[in-house]
């Protein structure tokens, strides 16, 4: 798929953003309230992961119909990351203000999918 300028989807700023949040949710997973909440910690981990890896499988499908519905799909990992970071949030597993950053974020790696989706979607 060429759409988004690039020659892979690793040549996208937002897999790469993508992948800047795995990163930072990973990190958090090891805080200490954070770490012994299993349930909570794999589930931050899968949504976010799952963002980067729709953005590549979409990218990789070669349609852009199939682009689109893995760029859909990694929006609504990016919802279910926000929800999951809000919980953390209000168990203050974490300090405030990096709450705040990784909200910040996983916002930003939203905006940009929708970005990428709208033109996609209006030239179908």
């Amino acid at each position: 798929m060429s759409e988004g300028k690039g020659e892979t989807f690793e040549d996208l700023l937002v897999w790469q953003k993508a992948m800047d949040l795995v990163a930072a949710v990973y990190g958090i997973c090891h805080a200490d309230l954070l770490a012994l909440d299993f349930g909570l910690r794999d589930r931050l981990q899968r949504a976010a992961v799952s963002i980067a890896a729709n953005i590549a499988e979409g990218y990789e499908r070669g349609s852009r119909k199939e682009y689109i519905q893995f760029l859909v799909i990694a929006k609504g990992s990016a919802g279910e990351l926000h929800c999951l970071l809000q919980v953390v949030h209000r168990l203050e597993y974490l300090d405030q203000n990096r709450s705040r950053e990784l909200i910040a974020q996983r916002r930003e790696a939203s905006r940009m999918l929708k970005g990428l989706m709208t033109p996609l979607k209006e030239t179908s």
